[in-house]
């Protein structure tokens, strides 16, 4: 009975935490602010977050299964492969198809059903077999990356079919589907997390796993659920960059999992697994996604945000072992 007290006061300290970005957000607001003043126009902002939504879907997938205890590499690659095949199975071999033409309708559910098989795979390889996560993830991006490859010829598969940009394009009560998909899945998400059973469960799990199933918790069950999860996540994620870009790019998705992990580590998500929020990692996103926008108008070249983005992660680590007494991968 002294865990539950514990792991609960664990998540009032990952929500502390998580609420000291709150402040950091609001002060590149105003940092941005003075660089240029369009920063702050409803346009910029909204351009902001629609181009945040994708990484906010992969960075949501991954947190989920960091607190789970483990993590998944290959997300990236199934950003890419995932429309890659969908789009290629429906439309003509004249457009860089692969000349079954099945009907357009089809895209879409077959974008989320490869991310789905992709993360099934993952947990299969990682839980039935006892294989190390990051040798099966690492193997598999490499896989995925391989048949993105193969199935677009290197090139951009465009002429999408009219379901999938209408996700990439669509505007609801004057802001893009996109966003709302991104607000719901987290609000769904964090719910979860908080106060179903099954979501409390992943927490568990990744604080103690014996102990976990000791408590009469499936936890190879709940993993690869969460895997699965997370690979529609990521389709998904494939399938509002594709139809905000217009076309299917042979290397889309390609180096997001260093972002991705980026925005979890500063959102106070543990690599140990069994601590961080949600809602911590989102404002980790919007922290990346308010840096790179300044950085952008202040005219700083491309090549040097990664390398701003690297030496965030280092500062975050640097915080957690002061706030915490623990470094985030000890």
């Amino acid at each position: 009975m002294t865990t539950v007290p514990a792991r609960l006061s664990g998540i009032r300290l990952a929500r502390m935490r998580d609420l000291t970005l709150v402040p950091a957000i609001v002060v590149l607001l105003v940092v941005g602010a003075v660089v240029d003043p369009v920063f702050l126009s409803s346009a910029n902002i909204v351009n902001v977050l629609q181009q945040q939504t994708e990484l906010s879907l992969l960075v949501l997938a991954e947190t989920v299964i960091l607190i789970g205890g483990r993590f998944d590499l290959s997300l990236e690659s199934t950003v890419g492969l995932a429309p890659a095949l969908g789009v290629a199975l429906v439309i003509p071999a004249a457009s860089n198809g692969l000349g079954t033409s099945w009907p357009s309708a089809l895209a879409v559910p077959i974008i989320l059903l490869v991310g789905l098989l992709v993360g099934a795979l993952n947990g299969l390889l990682i839980l039935r077999f006892g294989l190390s996560a990051f040798i099966v993830t690492l193997g598999m991006l490499i896989v995925l990356r391989g048949l993105q490859i193969g199935i677009t010829g290197g090139q951009n598969l465009f002429e999408l079919p009219p379901s999938v940009l209408y996700l990439g394009n669509a505007t609801w009560l004057g802001l893009p589907l996109s966003i709302w998909l991104c607000g719901l899945l987290f609000a769904l998400g964090i719910a979860a997390l908080g106060w179903f059973r099954h979501g409390r469960a992943v927490y568990a799990i990744g604080g103690n796993v014996d102990a976990a199933r000791a408590a009469g918790i499936r936890s190879d069950r709940v993993i690869w659920i969460v895997f699965m999860v997370g690979g529609v996540l990521a389709a998904l994620a494939g399938l509002l960059m594709t139809g905000r870009l217009g076309s299917v790019a042979a290397a889309q998705g390609q180096g997001m999992i260093f972002t991705v992990f980026a925005a979890a580590v500063i959102g106070g998500v543990s690599m140990d697994g069994g601590k961080g929020t949600l809602f911590g990692a989102l404002c980790g996103v919007l922290v990346l996604g308010l840096i790179n926008n300044i950085l952008t108008l202040a005219g700083v070249s491309a090549q040097w945000i990664q390398a701003v983005y690297g030496l965030i992660i280092l500062v975050a680590l640097i915080l957690a072992r002061v706030t915490t007494g623990k470094a985030q991968d000890s």
